[in-house]
């Protein structure tokens, strides 16, 4: 994963566990802190998105900051896997980015 992506993988992540802690007072801010770094180093570790350009890996970083913090995130990121297979608009890869869900999904084990 090249350095840009894998610091925007982090700094997007830091931010999402911001937001979840504001958004639901009652849970522990590093408790949630630790969960979002741990995935970053797992997803980051694991070259999950390692094929993804520039573009893709911002929309799949995207993606995968509201799919984490939803209530049920294997369905979030399997709707994600499966939409990215109808050939979406908007990015460049489209199997890529499906790939890269899988992988996350693998990874994250889920």
């Amino acid at each position: 994963m090249s350095s840009s992506i894998a610091d925007k993988l982090f700094h997007r992540f830091g931010e999402t566990a911001v937001a979840v802690t504001k958004e639901r007072p009652q849970v522990d801010p590093a408790m949630v802190q630790d969960i979002f770094d741990e995935a970053a180093t797992m997803l980051h570790n694991g070259l999950a998105l390692d094929h993804l350009d520039d573009h893709d890996a911002d929309i799949v970083i995207s993606e995968l900051c509201v799919a984490l913090a939803e209530a049920d995130v294997t369905t979030a990121l399997l709707t994600r896997f499966y939409a990215a297979t109808d050939k979406p608009e908007g990015v460049h890869d489209p199997t890529g980015v499906a790939l890269a869900y899988e992988n996350v999904l693998r990874i994250l084990q889920l």
